[in-house]
């Protein structure tokens, strides 16, 4: 078939997402990037295009110019990826979806709840599809968690844990030239979380996807521990879940040591389960009263979920770019097929997900309350 006909919103010079999405998008051939509005400063813009090869006719100064003069080429984009700051989100992803071309938004959602709210009706009201980017439910052997707690190999859930550390904002790097922390401690860039919005929504949504469930309520505990950054670099949270099922969640980005430390543990009434982002590729099983099992990413035991999401053979590692790809490859499928796929994070998982961040904010305090997302 032939490729999708892809756009782009962002990621131009400079930009770290905007590149990893493109990787992710060519990786298995179903997508072209055709046309794209590469920054919000036009020169800038207009040399990103050409860097990347963009026929100068289709690197556009504005989102809202190219969303208007590609719905109306016979060639026009079929679908766009938006990696721009939180705050351009809603704006930038409206625009495509009333001309029903199809979204592929980074995460989180949008900058406000308002916006995700607003932006939740505009695609349910288009006949596109929309996909939020949680990538880390790409991996494989996240699927085969997934898998496992829906087939009850851990029977009853009690227990998540999980934690997101990073170290890259333990100094001040937002004062020292850093493009990408610069925006991410600005609120009118970034929305009402910092580290929250940043690696906690990804936190968020991998324990939901992982468990297949919803968070009842919380109680949070979020901090800034760098000098004069109005919102956190840290948060502890609570969670209670309507099954019973209890959890932690902690995120951080001034913790020395953690590179990009995103791992998780499943515990219920048979088993539990224990997954770690830097070493992506093993799965710890541990059923109840039997030695812990190191299940691989096509080893014995692999799940079709995990198969279905490997590229090479056993022993071969797959990692971050490969997940990523895999949501690219799973929404052509999608587009393609003209149905949306469950296994895909969507606007109702983006819309979760800055409730959560919403609830973070209004529970925390020096008497953290319990709140409802």
């Amino acid at each position: 078939m032939e490729p999708i006909r892809l756009g782009m919103v962002g990621g131009g010079t400079g930009a770290f997402i905007g590149g990893v999405h493109r990787i992710a998008a060519r990786m298995d051939g179903h997508f072209t990037l055709v046309a794209g509005a590469l920054s919000s400063n036009p020169q800038t813009a207009r040399e990103s295009g050409a860097a990347l090869g963009l026929d100068p006719a289709r690197s556009y100064d504005s989102f809202a110019k190219m969303a208007e003069v590609e719905a109306g080429r016979d060639d026009g984009i079929e679908a766009v990826s938006i990696v721009t700051p939180n705050h351009l989100h809603a704006p930038a992803a409206t625009e495509f979806l009333r001309r029903g071309i199809h979204v592929i938004c980074d995460k989180p959602l949008t900058a406000t709840l308002p916006e995700a709210e607003a932006l939740a009706k505009a695609a349910q009201d288009s006949d596109a599809q929309f996909i939020l980017t949680h990538n880390y439910t790409g991996y494989p052997l996240v699927r085969q968690a997934r898998a496992m707690v829906a087939a009850g190999d851990l029977g009853d859930l009690r227990l998540v844990h999980v934690k997101y550390l990073q170290d890259w904002m333990t100094e001040a790097v937002e004062t020292q030239g850093s493009k990408q922390a610069e925006w991410r401690v600005d609120p009118a860039r970034a929305g009402a979380g910092g580290a929250l919005g940043d690696i906690g929504s990804h936190a968020h949504n991998l324990a939901g996807f992982i468990t297949g469930q919803e968070v009842e309520s919380l109680a949070a505990d979020i901090h800034s521990f760098g000098a004069g950054r109005t919102l956190d670099d840290n948060a502890h949270v609570m969670l209670r879940y309507a099954s019973g099922m209890r959890g932690t969640l902690m995120c951080s980005q001034v913790a020395p040591g953690h590179e990009n430390g995103l791992s998780i543990q499943v515990y219920g009434t048979k088993g539990g389960l224990e997954w770690h982002q830097e070493n992506p590729n093993e799965l710890w099983f541990t059923p109840f009263g039997d030695p812990t099992r190191r299940l691989t990413r096509m080893g014995a035991q692999a799940h079709t979920d995990a198969v279905d999401a490997s590229r090479v053979p056993p022993g071969h590692p797959e990692g971050y770019l490969e997940a990523f790809a895999n949501i690219y490859a799973n929404t052509a499928a999608a587009l393609r097929a003209g149905t949306p796929n469950p296994m895909l994070p969507g606007v109702a998982d983006g819309l979760a997900g800055m409730r959560f961040v919403n609830a973070c904010v209004q529970s925390s305090g020096d008497n953290a309350a319990w709140v409802t997302p």
